[in-house]
């Protein structure tokens, strides 16, 4: 198991940008896939972006272009920067390592709120 607590949410105006930080209590990169994943009121999780522990990097289409994920190895950080960010980017964003069903983590979550 691996802890995470996420951080960095905030309310911002469209077309602005945050950058969400998420620390893990130990090595993740070289054990799990690491992940943002994202929660809207009424709607299912979804996965906004990943790190796979192969290094490849994919995003959900509706952030192609605007999000971009990277980590910090030595700091045990994950980071997901988030530009021009659209009013239906409004959620609650979720912090995840995973190496298998039986071994899924999840942060606290942190609240992104994108209104004019």
């Amino acid at each position: 198991q691996v802890h995470l607590v996420e951080s960095g949410g905030g309310l911002v105006q469209p077309g602005g940008s945050l950058r969400l930080s998420c620390a893990a209590s130990g090595s993740i990169f070289r054990f799990y896939d690491m992940g943002w994943y994202r929660q809207a009121p009424g709607k299912q999780r979804e996965l906004v972006a990943v790190i796979t522990r192969g290094g490849t990097r994919n995003y959900a289409d509706s952030v192609k272009g605007r999000f971009t994920i990277s980590g910090d190895n030595a700091k045990n950080m994950l980071y997901l920067q988030m530009n021009t960010l659209k009013p239906e980017d409004t959620a609650v964003y979720y912090c995840n390592a995973r190496n298998g069903p039986l071994n899924n983590n999840w942060g606290q979550g942190t609240q992104v709120t994108v209104t004019s």
